[in-house]
């Protein structure tokens, strides 16, 4: 699926330390022809998860774009969240592992109740929503 005009304002960006872990990825797997998917999930008090896949099943839904040479997919929910996004790759002795930053404000709390149920607005908490 193309993106719509109002959404080609702000794309997915993969920064090149992202795009060449992943092509490393997909290389030693040998997994031709895939994509990195992503996608948020959850939300309830401890806010949304990003989640990353290999994934080669594209949706007539999708929202397929390409970021240095690496094709990039979002399902049509996540996509709304994540515009303007970076996915980079920290590399560490210890650990290594992506990174999503998103410039986009999402709540923690989903719980459909007043300030005073999560917490207070003084709090800015969500001590009693879940």
């Amino acid at each position: 699926m193309t993106l719509p005009e109002e959404m080609k304002i702000e794309t997915i960006t993969l920064t090149p330390l992202a795009a060449n872990a992943v092509r490393e990825i997909m290389s030693t797997r040998n997994l031709d022809g895939y994509a990195l998917r992503l996608f948020i999930s959850g939300g309830g008090c401890s806010g949304y998860q990003y989640g990353l896949a290999l994934d080669n099943r594209n949706r007539s839904e999708d929202f397929v774009t390409e970021t240095n040479g690496i094709k990039l997919v979002v399902d049509e929910v996540s996509i709304k969240y994540l515009q303007g996004a970076t996915v980079d790759y920290v590399p560490g002795e210890a650990e290594n592992g992506f990174r999503i930053i998103n410039p986009n404000p999402i709540s923690a709390c989903h719980c459909d109740q007043g300030s005073n149920a999560c917490g207070g607005e003084a709090s800015g908490g969500c001590a009693g929503c879940c």
